[in-house]
């Protein structure tokens, strides 16, 4: 089996694992923002977390996407202290494409999404 081939998607609003995308432009400035929860909270407790999301450009014509940021997440409940999966980047640009984001939850494995801008 080929790792794509374990990675999974659904509709964010159904499934608390999949990676929300929203991206905005204006000046040549493409800001993204991804996030696991925002319809159904992720717990990030411990025993089961969303430990990383990685966000990836694809500007047209590109042949391969590019990374465009790394994120881990590593507040799990020590100390009363949990955190939120969700992150920004902006990116300088003047070209559409097609936004990515892929995340790893401890217990369920890789999620994707994507959308174009």
């Amino acid at each position: 089996m080929k790792l794509t081939e374990t990675v999974q998607t659904a509709d964010f609003k159904s499934e608390k694992h999949v990676p929300s995308i929203h991206a905005e432009k204006a000046d040549g400035v493409l800001k993204i923002t991804s996030w696991v929860g925002e319809e159904i909270e992720h717990p990030n407790t411990l025993e089961h977390h969303i430990a990383w999301i990685k966000v990836f450009f694809k500007p047209e014509g590109a042949k391969f996407p590019i990374e465009v940021g790394s994120y881990e997440f590593s507040a799990h409940g020590e100390e009363e202290l949990y955190t939120v999966p969700r992150v920004e980047v902006e990116v300088k640009t003047d070209k559409g494409g097609e936004v990515y984001a892929l995340s790893y939850c401890n217990i369920h494995g890789l999620w994707e999404n994507a959308i174009e801008c």
